[in-house]
């Protein structure tokens, strides 16, 4: 059964010049909704291995991949994420756990759950992300990335 928990990830690379990129995802649905990659947290999994395992699935980035985990964490509510409260009226909200994931090496294969996926700049990844939880994720990976603060 799947936690309480999801994890978002996005894929970052380097430019020819030297600048990075961030890969973001359009999901699938009625209307353009761009984000990074999320996903469920599995029972027994780490939100490290969820990570991997999500960004394997939703890109087809390799399981070596070096990922960088974020200080950013959000709440959910269920329903926006389940549509139900499958863990019972007293789970509301569920976190999310964030990771920058280095695609330098990586192919991306989409999965179903997107129909396209760009690399941007960061000021341009900004502008398309739909969601607060995001644009806080993206960030702080962008910062740690700039001022080489990636291990902490």
């Amino acid at each position: 059964m799947r936690q309480p928990h999801q994890i978002l990830a996005f894929p970052y690379k380097k430019d020819e010049k030297g600048n990075y990129l961030y890969g973001i995802f359009c999901r699938r649905g009625k209307t353009e909704r761009w984000q990074g990659i999320a996903g469920g947290v599995e029972e027994g999994e780490t939100f490290l291995e969820a990570c991997k395992r999500e960004a394997n699935e939703e890109a087809g980035i390799s399981y070596d991949a070096k990922v960088i985990e974020l200080k950013s964490i959000s709440t959910i509510p269920v329903v926006n994420v389940t549509k139900e409260f499958i863990w019972g009226e007293d789970v509301y909200l569920i976190y999310e756990h964030c990771f920058g994931i280095d695609a330098k090496n990586e192919t991306i294969r989409l999965s179903h759950e997107h129909t396209k996926m760009e690399w941007l700049s960061y000021e341009d990844a900004i502008a398309r992300l739909k969601w607060d939880s995001n644009k806080n994720a993206l960030w702080e990976l962008n910062w740690k990335l700039l001022n080489n603060k990636t291990d902490i």
